[in-house]
């Protein structure tokens, strides 16, 4: 097969797929290459409800099976046909405990010639926890991993991960269990939490939620507050703000029946059972807050097979990166920016915490991914670039001071319908930050034409001058440069700044 000219995939790497298979689904995920911060190719999933019947029978259903190798069949397909390099296979707790999982498995692992890796629950737990810490810079708490047919436990703490558990309280296990009764459904979660001391470790710190199902109870938390980004991956809400949505999951008065239109009908079966388990998690743990992970064992399994130096990399600063090599007119020169703009803003009074010189960074290097743009729609194809991309190891108010900051670089200073959404996702401060940000941007790059080599030395001082507070002081070898529209771009930043700004050009 003849190599593609597309350049927009990085050089050097080479598609990878997981396929995963759970209690209730099972996925194929094809990446692009086994890196710091993989993009997805090709994404699918199959609602197979292996774990059906395990609780009573401790069988998993022939018709179930049947729909799972099915599904196995055409993910080799679909594998092969990308091209992936190596193919993960992970199975979970109904393959792991139904009297049928060896059968089952052998007959997995003759249509994917690959050998099946059935975690056991403490593993399950540890890759959990894994893929949490691949997609948050720092970590404190306690992640929980719903399935179909368990749920897993463990510490987490800056990279370390301390002993999971797991638990028979999965979505589908709790039903079958219970024979559908809510009341029952939660005395057993009650009783499994309360023996948990893991659990209970959580008090004050971070519950990481992951799994399918939390993360649509979390799709209907965003519905119901018409919140404007609809990202998971970060989303934090309050215990208080969790327990509201919980009971709306379970007893219905506030959310539109539509809410639930994006969840797949097999799932929505399941949601009050993943809710009343979810109630009674943050009832025995008392977090903080609740942040909702979209990354899991497959990313956890992935990110556990990269070496020490490259998990140790920024997550969001990776993958900006490489969105300036795919997309930028000049990567250097977005690097040069980031480089740049740091020694820039403590002349304006500011004192960047170290997640905001993370943010600042990464908004320079995703600051020219849109120039292929028609000049009218560069701001806004901008910012939903960054608003929506697959970014991690950021907040959504981070997510949000980098898409802003962007615009502004390219729309100017003031607010406008584009920005109000996001707006009001990031903090007053990250908004003011976004702002001088763009406006040192919007000087940078009409200094530069866009190209590296001349901002870097363009040097910020003091100013003797009684009516200038602050120079921008250009080299001889620039002097040419100056111009009125710079000087306007310059007189801009100074209007947001209160600061009087002006160009000293050496001859």
């Amino acid at each position: 097969m003849v190599e593609s000219e597309a350049q927009g995939r990085l050089p050097g790497i080479r598609p990878v797929s997981v396929v995963d298979i759970g209690s209730n689904s099972i996925r194929l995920v094809i990446y692009e290459g086994l890196s710091r911060a993989p993009a997805a190719l090709f994404n699918e999933k199959v609602m197979c409800g292996l774990g059906k019947g395990i609780d009573a029978t401790g069988r998993m259903e022939e018709e179930s099976v049947e729909r799972a190798l099915k599904a196995l069949q055409r993910f080799r397909a679909l594998s092969d046909q990308a091209r992936a390099t190596n193919m993960f296979v992970l199975a979970t707790a109904a393959a792991r405990e139904a009297s049928n999982g060896p059968p089952f498995i052998a007959k997995a692992e003759a249509i994917l010639g690959q050998k099946v890796r059935i975690l056991t629950g403490e593993e399950e737990a540890y890759f959990s926890a894994m893929g949490v810490l691949s997609g948050y810079y720092d970590t404190d708490g306690i992640v929980g991993d719903l399935g179909g047919g368990s749920l897993e436990f463990v510490d987490i703490k800056g990279k370390e991960i301390g002993k999971g558990i797991t638990l028979p309280l999965g979505g589908i296990r709790l039903f079958e269990h219970s024979g559908g009764s809510l009341p029952k459904a939660r005395t057993w979660a009650r009783k499994f939490m309360r023996e948990a001391e893991v659990v209970k470790r959580g008090a004050g710190r971070t519950f990481y939620a992951v799994g399918g199902t939390w993360r649509a109870i979390a799709k209907l938390h965003m519905e119901m507050r018409n919140y404007p980004l609809h990202m998971m991956q970060g989303y934090e809400i309050s215990p208080d703000e969790a327990m509201a949505i919980l009971a709306e999951v379970i007893e219905p008065k506030l959310l539109k029946p539509s809410a639930f239109s994006t969840i797949s009908k097999s799932r929505r079966s399941l949601l009050p059972f993943g809710a009343v388990t979810m109630q009674e998690a943050i009832s025995t743990m008392k977090p903080a807050s609740i942040s909702f992970s979209a990354l899991g064992v497959r990313e956890g399994y992935l990110f556990s097979l990269l070496s020490e130096a490259e998990r140790s990399r920024d997550p969001l600063l990776t993958a900006a990166d490489e969105l300036a090599i795919l997309r930028a007119r000049s990567p250097e020169h977005a690097r040069e920016l980031a480089e740049w703009t740091g020694r820039m803003v403590p002349f304006f009074g500011v004192e960047e915490t170290e997640e905001e010189s993370r943010y600042r960074q990464a908004a320079c290097l995703l600051a020219d991914i849109s120039w292929r743009a028609h000049p009218d729609y560069r701001g806004l194809q901008a910012l939903n670039i960054i608003a929506h991309s697959a970014f991690s190891g950021i907040t959504h108010a981070g997510r949000a001071y980098i898409a802003l900051a962007n615009y502004y670089r390219l729309e100017g200073l003031n607010d406008d319908g584009a920005t109000g959404p996001l707006a009001r996702v990031t903090t007053p401060r990250l908004l003011e930050l976004a702002k001088l940000l763009g406006g040192l941007l919007r000087v940078a790059y009409l200094f530069s034409a866009s190209m590296p080599g001349v901002a870097r030395h363009l040097t910020l001082r003091p100013s003797s001058q009684p009516d200038t507070d602050l120079e921008f002081v250009v080299p001889a070898a620039y002097a040419d440069f100056e111009g009125e529209r710079l000087e306007a771009r310059l007189q801009q930043l100074a209007k947001l700044t209160g600061k009087r700004l002006a160009f000293r050009f050496e001859r």
